[in-house]
């Protein structure tokens, strides 16, 4: 028995194949275009090219037949709904505009990366100007975070006494690096808040801070420990990345023009409004008190950041 393709899979390649007006007007299909002919209606090659194509990108091969299998089943479907009239339902009507406009919406921003595409002049530009504005140093580093100055103030006096710095954030620290000794590896200074890369960067290796470094997390004593130059990765490298990054920069410069053109009127209440009607959400209602984040994770680490968004920013961080 044939597996069948789940409908949800196939369902984006074959919006062409609906015929109901609110998704498109279907044009008329010739018997020489067409792959199979159901209860009079022919189902045409091009959706099965479709179909092929995006089955094809999930890396999931599958025999031609069982494919126009799946558009047959497709067609007896949306002839049924047609018969029952399900399009006219409110429900139906609304999800099927939905699609238009995400269609429409795709098409339009397609249209406009084809006809203002990323030149290689603009990857070059972009990739000086990052490489440039990052710095060529790194730095390794442990840190105890306590909560207030006079605590800080005690610990750096025991340091200058001889105690050992990672048994004293192991005891003391408030971070999540204290069960690491302070430990927060290697570094960017961008990666930090100021007040904690500028203390690291004044500081020598193997020398801590005399004074105590205050930031929106605490009260640091911090430990230079190390500091290498760092080469950015080559342009081969990030060209992907970049030329993703620009496209996505253009992009947003192309829907603020339009709506700089445009003339909007948002009609919903504004934030403030709700927070003044009892009935505002509990989200707004129970926001946390304070922020808990510690310099080891205020800033991420680059590989989740690419997860979070593939800037070349963040390719230049990972060398």
């Amino acid at each position: 028995m044939n597996k069948i393709i789940p409908l949800l899979i196939v369902g984006s390649a074959l919006l062409t194949s609906c015929k109901q007006g609110n998704i498109s007007s279907t044009p008329t299909i010739a018997k020489s275009d067409a792959i199979a002919e159901v209860n009079g209606k022919y189902i045409s090659k091009s959706s099965f090219d479709m179909l092929k194509q995006q089955i094809a990108q999930r890396g999931q091969p599958i025999p031609d037949e069982q494919l126009i299998d799946e558009l047959v089943r497709m067609e007896l479907l949306v002839q049924e709904a047609e018969n029952k009239k399900l399009a006219e339902t409110p429900e139906i009507a609304n999800q099927m505009e939905m699609m238009r406009r995400s269609m429409l919406s795709q098409a339009a921003v397609k249209d406009y990366i084809d006809s203002h595409p990323v030149t290689d002049e603009e990857l070059k530009a972009e990739y000086e100007k990052l490489t440039t504005a990052k710095g060529s140093s790194e730095y390794k580093a442990r840190h105890i975070l306590v909560k207030t100055e006079d605590e800080a103030k005690k610990i750096i006096a025991e340091l200058k006494a001889g105690a050992k710095f990672e048994d004293l954030a192991k005891k003391k620290s408030t971070g999540p690096s204290a069960s690491r000794g302070g430990d927060l590896g290697w570094f960017a200074p961008e990666r930090m808040v100021p007040p904690f890369s500028e203390a690291v960067i004044a500081l020598e290796n193997g020398k801590f801070t005399t004074e105590p470094v205050q930031t929106q997390f605490g009260w640091h004593i911090i430990l230079r420990e190390d500091s290498r130059k760092k080469t950015p990765p080559s342009f081969d490298e990030v060209k992907d990345r970049l030329k993703a990054s620009l496209q996505r920069q253009k992009i947003q410069n192309y829907l603020e023009s339009l709506r700089n053109q445009a003339k909007v009127e948002i009609l919903l209440p504004k934030a403030e409004d709700q927070k003044s009607n009892p009935e505002a959400t509990s989200a707004q209602k129970t926001a946390p008190e304070g922020n808990t984040a510690t310099p080891e994770t205020a800033k991420k680490p680059t590989e989740q950041l690419e997860k979070a968004a593939e800037t070349v920013k963040e390719a230049v961080d990972t060398k």
